[in-house]
């Protein structure tokens, strides 16, 4: 199964920023983006890709630990860029050094639990909100749109695992389907 541990937005945010993605969808060119639904708005942690079912307990094990280890801490969706010429997004403000730390929990986890990850990479938070079509897409726009979009603080109190399944068929135009696929508190929340 194709898996990711993520923080994942409180649903005062979800509605924020839903009001700003209605405005950016007003923007000349928004029909040439992809653009991300509610459901699957997320900040990945770590991405683990396929992950055979056999290391599932190991890896909820460690992925609860590194939930206990860590303190719950606060958030803000703030801003916005963009990832060359094809993807938008959101971004954090508030416990950014905290969600590092988080990160680099989860990514530890999923390694120790036989896992195979990419490369480490330093965590940049984002919440990806759309994709370009084509690279002929100008992002300018909405990334200058984005950037003084400022979203209310909440307490991020859970690490979550989530499972990313991806339209059959070849459904163009169709995103992934994400459901949880476990849930921890962090260290300290009820």
């Amino acid at each position: 199964m194709r898996l990711f541990a993520a923080v994942l937005p409180s649903s005062a945010a979800v509605e924020e920023l839903a009001a700003e993605v209605d405005l950016l969808r007003a923007l000349p060119g928004a029909g040439d983006l992809r653009w991300t639904g509610r459901p699957g708005w997320h900040f990945t942690l770590a991405f683990m890709g396929e992950v055979d079912e056999a290391l599932l307990p190991e890896l909820r094990t460690r992925l609860a630990r590194a939930a206990h280890r860590t303190a719950p801490f606060p958030l803000r969706l703030h801003g916005g860029g963009r990832f060359g010429r094809r993807v938008l997004w959101a971004g954090a403000a508030g416990g950014l050094d905290e969600m590092r730390l988080l990160a680099d929990r989860a990514d530890a986890a999923a390694r120790r639990s036989g896992v195979p990850m990419d490369e480490h990479r330093r965590y940049q938070a984002h919440l990806t909100v759309a994709r370009g079509r084509t690279d002929a897409v100008d992002l300018r726009p909405f990334v200058e749109r984005l950037r003084e979009f400022e979203g209310s603080r909440w307490e991020v109190d859970a690490l979550t695992l989530v499972r990313s399944n991806l339209p059959g068929g070849g459904a163009a135009g169709r995103g992934p389907r994400y459901e949880t696929a476990g849930s921890w508190a962090l260290g300290g929340a009820s």
